[in-house]
């Protein structure tokens, strides 16, 4: 940068203040990480646009992105002393950023020669990481896709239905959970090479006691129709096995027509999908009852003893800087806040203001214990099914506004945990607190003109984009997710689906029984201290497996295979290596994958360059469990399944 000395209205200032260093990296690494995460509410305008064809404009677009990815500061400002001054509260996704930083700048690094990769610097270990990845990609991603979804039994039988529902990577159980694809591995979940090793335990217990097992009973029993439907997909269907045709039931103003409703159909589910729901429900009753028992009394001293709690070394060092006032984010909050009663009520969202004042109270009440959890173990439970919950009970038949709801309920405190994370990263790296708090706001709010700016153009340029078979696969997986939650939640209302009665009325026996494990484990650990017990954590065991779907149990598995080598077997055996280079190893991936998803879209994909024809790139699609047609029974002409009445 030039050296050069500007003078602005008598303010001296310069482009290049001195030499760069790993502080200001570090903040061009937070801004980049707020910028770089998919804002929530771009959801919902792709479910506007893609699905249900309503465009409200560009006008709305930006003011619901900024303000529901900027409200959740005010909370993030309050929750500082619970989940970034105390020593326990880790951010184990932290350690990787800061591990990357300091071995860039390390200038009198130790060589280990008794560790691979020990004798050479951290960084350039980083670099060979990354480029191997990098190249790497170009396999599983262009060259020889089969590699991705390594299902081979179903290439040996494309066509027979239970195969593909149990050994399919893409729609069924991944019995055989073979990938070579990163992407697989880590897209959904994130890196396994991060969270610790009981975390993914937990996680691996519910995937098997519950997607494999659990939705094998109840699919190859017939529960939920569930014969003439998918084994695991994120779309809703009729009773007749088509997609449910929401035009249907729509009346002009977007709100349920109950007689058309009637005479339709009711909605129906994929088995996954359906259990997802389930453990949802079991997650959020587990959370409250965990933290009660488990965390209560630190919050309560925590909460007592804040201005008096002995300091640890970081805060002693963050001391000689100015924090950031709590009135800064109480100011961003208030204006945040105006913002949005703006957006929900100046356009036609069906959203009243009590309730948006509503979803703020859930996105509050729930910012701590669920950022406790995610501290220790680098886990978000997630509020959107329970904000979902709420306003398909409070007000039915309003799909938009239920849309808004969950985002204002949900992202919120998403957010809010998301910036107290980068609040840690900070605090790790002695990053001033004012200048992390502006570093902050400014990075979210650019990028929210930079995603809906992104979006419109994708919607607009991208040749099937949002369809089921589009030929680059922006399929829009998550999308369609918001889309279906919102014809569930907010069309067609929970009262219609999950009450007493009801076709997935069963679900609700899951609330009990995420209210009860977690005091099985509690007490069972306290009676058998030394065994594993211990290491139980109930709203993992539920609510870790939360992207099924779209995910589904082979990104889970194979993630939970990796994390087992890296996070158990080599922290135990070659605990030098670990210590060194896993947190590297875990960056260069991730960074190696990016820059070559990065280049195949620009080079190839924007520029209608197909991948190779042949059987390794054909194979991917030519099955039951690629195309979601492995269903066991077909409806007949002019038949129905399930209810006469709904």
């Amino acid at each position: 940068m030039p050296r050069k000395q500007f003078n602005t209205f008598g303010l001296k200032w310069t482009l290049n203040p001195g030499p760069f260093n790993i502080k200001e990296h570090s903040i061009i690494v937070v801004m980049a990480g707020v910028s770089f995460s998919a804002a929530y509410a771009t959801d919902i305008i792709l479910a506007q646009i893609a699905f249900y064809k309503q465009d409200f404009g560009i006008l709305f677009q930006l003011m619901l992105t900024i303000s529901t990815q900027s409200v959740g500061y005010g909370i993030a400002g309050m929750m500082r002393k619970f989940l970034v001054y105390p020593a326990a509260m880790i951010w184990p996704g932290n350690l990787v950023s800061v591990t990357l930083m300091n071995a860039m700048y390390e200038t009198e690094a130790k060589p280990d020669p008794t560790v691979i990769g020990g004798k050479m610097a951290r960084y350039k270990w980083f670099g060979y990481v990354c480029l191997g990845a990098f190249v790497y990609y170009f396999i599983p991603g262009f060259l020889a896709q089969f590699l991705s979804v390594f299902a081979f039994a179903t290439w040996a039988a494309p066509n027979n239905v239970i195969v593909n529902q149990l050994f399919g990577g893409t729609t069924g159980l991944s019995l055989l959970p073979i990938t070579f694809d990163w992407t697989q591995i880590s897209g959904f979940v994130g890196s396994p090479l991060i969270p610790p090793w009981f975390s993914i335990a937990n996680t691996l217990i519910g995937v098997v006691s519950f997607y494999i097992v659990g939705c094998s009973i109840l699919h190859y029993t017939g529960t939920w129709s569930a014969a003439f439907l998918p084994m695991s997909d994120s779309a809703t269907y009729d009773n007749t096995g088509a997609s449910y045709n929401v035009t249907r039931i729509l009346n002009p103003n977007f709100t349920l027509n109950v007689e058309a409703y009637k005479s339709y159909s009711p909605l129906f589910l994929s088995t996954t999908f359906a259990m997802s729901y389930g453990l949802s429900f079991a997650a959020i009753a587990s959370l409250i009852v965990y933290t009660y028992l488990n965390h209560g009394k630190q919050i309560w001293q925590q909460f007592r003893n804040s201005k008096t709690e002995e300091p640890d070394i970081h805060m002693k060092m963050m001391s000689k800087y100015r924090e950031a006032p709590t009135w800064w984010y109480m100011g961003l909050f208030a204006l945040m806040v105006a913002l949005s009663l703006v957006t929900v009520l100046a356009f036609q969202t069906n959203l009243t203001w009590w309730a948006f004042f509503l979803a703020l109270a859930i996105s509050f009440g729930f910012s701590l214990p669920i950022g406790i959890i995610q501290a220790i173990t680098n886990t978000q439970i997630g509020l959107n099914v329970l904000t979902e919950f709420i306003f398909g009970y409070i007000q039915p038949g309003r799909p938009l506004a239920l849309m808004i709801f969950k985002t204002y309920g949900y992202i919120t405190m998403s957010q809010a945990l998301s910036f107290t994370s980068d609040l840690k990263f900070g605090h790790y790296m002695k990053i001033p607190p004012r200048t992390m708090f502006m570093c902050q706001v400014v990075a979210t709010t650019l990028s929210c003109f930079i995603q809906v700016g992104v979006l419109n153009f994708a919607l607009t340029n991208i040749k099937d984009v949002c369809t089921p078979h589009q030929e680059q696969h922006f399929t829009c997986p998550g999308g369609r997710v918001f889309f279906s939650a919102s014809v569930i939640w907010g069309l067609i209302g929970p009262a219609r689906i999950f009450s007493p009665g009801q076709i997935y009325s069963g679900l609700f026996w899951f609330f009990g029984i995420g209210a009860i494990l977690p005091i099985i484990i509690y007490f069972a650990a306290r009676r058998f201290p030394a065994s594993p017990i211990k290491y139980l954590m109930a709203p993992l065991i539920f609510g870790g497996a939360a992207s099924i779907p779209p995910a589904t149990p082979l990104n889970y598995l194979s993630w939970g295979v990796i994390g087992f080598i890296f996070q158990h077997v080599i922290r135990r055996k070659y605990f030098a290596w670990w210590s060194r280079l896993n947190y590297l190893t875990s960056s260069g991936l991730d960074l190696g994958l990016a820059i070559s998803t990065l280049f195949i879209f620009f080079a190839f994909t924007m520029n209608n360059v197909e991948a190779p024809k042949w059987w390794g790139n054909n194979i991917v699609s030519a099955t039951m469990d690629a195309q979601d047609t492995a269903i066991q029974k077909v409806v007949a002409e002019g038949a129905h399944f399930g209810p006469n009445v709904w």
